[in-house]
């Protein structure tokens, strides 16, 4: 364990501490900022502890035994946190489910798990897919253990096991109940489980990964001896609450008692960001992606002299990221242009971005270098970070003030980093999950008899400590002339072009690299509507040559980059864009890329077919 930041995170023995001794310290301090009825709402962290307290005595009354598991299937929301805390608190285990999971995948989380009861938000159907609840009442056949699920909002029919929220949170208590609460808070430890999280599965079924309070506690004070974050933050939250990188600023907030705003949704982050002013906003790159893309996007299609001016200026802005790539200055053009046109998009990024974010965080994924360095000209820092479900989510991560990019940081105090001989990250230390839940082997082959936990990540770490990553173990692409090849280097380079919404690169043994293509249909749109054509839909747009064109361009630019060997010899849009409902994304946004090859298996394979080479 990490030394002690004060005397009183010495007796903090798991999450739940942490929200009593914040109590104790500011209780009239805000904890949480939310909307409600069209405006944002204060809560305290009193007011917090109170709602938590209730839904832990709700759920013993529902039945709800220390060691169960409780499943919570929603949105990012306040509810959320409240709910998990109160199953915390209660001596139980949370297990949330990602809220874009299919009827299969909470099927088999439900069911794996033991889970006796299910939270669950009542959204509505999108024509894609039915809502949460729907999903959750479909899948319970092959859920013998769950008793009952739990409805945040709306109707819950005639069905007795579907019950209200506030049946569980607005119960009257008892000092029995009360009592019964404190009991099993007191009896949990750092040794006690404290969340099961199923990985998202690019490959195969998922695996439970079992974390300790330990692990989350360790987490919070890790953070906070780096000052990643400090009290006086205004953080907004938008990252699913199933996902490990979350769970980092959870359990940071309770140590260190910032105010997290809760995002209305992932479409509604800038609008939010303009209305709670963040100092502070965790994402993973596709945000960053996403951000990046708007801005040229919009700064390029600009009539007249700021058009031009802007086309210039991300021209000098290409050369520099290329200087700083290979360590070498600048052009000078991009001095004047830093000088002249970047001052005009910061600004406007600041007034969209509610004016006073400190940092960024990311998280989740690989972070392409171009848009690192675009955000840092900017005078903007992301601070990049990694780490994986099995290690807490944070191992590494860059320091405020000194953060190198191209690089994930050093490791966390009292992480142990290390790389094998093939190139393998390893990572040893208190963040380290107790196991894959009943799967012995599996946690035996991740965790060697040294305790160091094999990540399947290939990188370096220089003399200073910072590591950086280069792909992953399985991900490596081999030629048929024996070249490796990290394909998300490649895919991440594409994605920084406005045209590319995402990549798949292709060639395992085979003679040269391929990669298929789907475009953002934003950027896409405004391409077809300068050049005065019209498209029908999505599958229309992408085969206009204008828009083909364009992701030519992209690849050429890429392959300008790339030694001849990692080159991309043949491409192909599709007509459709990666999904998680579709089956190429996991939830955490990342390509699956076995389902992605065999689901375009027609299409790769016709890249190699000599007749149509000829």
């Amino acid at each position: 364990m990490i030394a002690q930041t004060s005397s009183s995170t010495s007796r903090v023995k798991s999450l739940i501490d942490f929200l009593e001794e914040r109590v104790a310290a500011q209780p009239g301090a805000v904890a949480a900022k939310y909307k409600a009825g069209g405006s944002w709402k204060d809560l305290t962290w009193q007011e917090l502890a109170q709602r938590v307290r209730q839904a832990a005595e709700g759920f013993v009354r529902l039945g709800v035994n220390p060691g169960d598991r409780v499943c919570i299937f929603a949105a990012t929301r306040l509810e959320w946190v409240v709910a998990e805390l109160g199953v915390l608190a209660a001596g139980a285990v949370s297990v949330p489910i990602y809220a874009s999971n299919t009827v299969a995948e909470v099927a088999y989380i439900l069911e794996n798990s033991g889970a006796v009861l299910c939270v669950v938000d009542h959204d509505q159907p999108d024509g894609r897919a039915p809502g949460r609840l729907q999903r959750v009442v479909q899948a319970w056949p092959q859920a013998p253990a769950l008793k009952k699920t739990v409805v945040f909002e709306g109707p819950t029919g005639d069905d007795a096991r579907i019950v209200p929220w506030e049946q569980v949170a607005s119960g009257t208590s008892t000092p029995d109940l009360a009592a019964e609460r404190k009991r099993r808070t007191d009896a949990l430890d750092l040794t006690s489980p404290m969340i099961i999280i199923y990985t998202s599965g690019t490959t195969g079924n998922p695996k439970g990964v079992v974390l300790t309070h330990g692990n989350w506690v360790y987490e919070a004070q890790g953070a906070q001896q780096i000052a990643l974050m400090s009290e006086n933050e205004i953080l907004l939250l938008f990252l699913p609450l199933a996902h490990s990188f979350a769970k980092v600023i959870e359990a940071c907030w309770l140590s260190m008692g910032f105010c997290v705003a809760f995002a209305e949704s992932t479409d509604k982050v800038v609008d939010n960001c303009g209305e709670v002013h963040p100092t502070t906003l965790p994402a993973v790159p596709r945000i960053f992606e996403k951000v990046y893309n708007k801005v040229v996007a919009d700064g390029s299609t600009a009539p007249g002299l700021q058009g031009r001016l802007f086309r210039w200026a991300m021209a000098a802005f290409e050369q520099q990221a290329s200087a700083r790539m290979e360590g070498k200055p600048g052009p000078m053009s991009f001095a004047l242009a830093k000088r002249i046109v970047f001052p005009k998009i910061k600004s406007k990024l600041d007034v969209r971005l509610g004016g006073r974010i400190v940092r960024f965080i990311s998280g989740g994924a690989p972070l392409a270098r171009k848009l690192a360095y675009f955000f840092d000209e900017l005078g903007f820092e992301i601070l990049e970070g990694y780490g994986l479900t099995e290690t807490s989510a944070g191992s590494c991560v860059n320091l405020p003030g000194r953060n190198r990019i191209g690089t994930v940081g050093p490791a966390f105090p009292g992480t142990e980093v290390k790389i094998a001989e093939d190139g393998e990250i390893l990572i040893r230390g208190p963040g380290v999950m107790k196991e894959y839940y009943h799967l012995p082997e599996a946690t035996a082959e991740a965790i060697d008899p040294e305790g160091w936990f094999h990540t399947g990540d290939i990188g370096e770490k220089d003399s200073a400590g910072y590591v950086r990553i280069t792909d992953r173990k399985k991900d490596i692409i081999v030629t048929a002339g024996g070249k490796n090849v990290a394909p998300q280097n490649i895919e991440g380079m594409l994605k920084s072009h406005p045209i590319v919404s995402q990549a798949m690169v292709y060639g395992d043994r085979r003679k040269f690299l391929s990669v298929l293509v789907t475009v953002s249909e934003e950027h896409a749109r405004k391409l077809a509507a300068d050049a005065g054509v019209a498209a029908s839909d999505y599958a229309d747009l992408v085969q206009k040559p204008v828009v083909q064109d364009a992701v030519k361009a992209a690849i050429a630019a890429v392959n300008a980059e790339l030694p001849s060997y990692e080159t991309l010899k043949r491409w192909a849009v599709l007509p459709n864009d990666f999904t998680q409902e579709s089956g190429e994304l996991t939830p955490t946004l990342k390509v699956k890329r076995k389902f992605a090859t065999q689901k375009y298996k027609s299409i790769l394979d016709g890249f190699y077919d000599e007749r149509l080479m000829e």
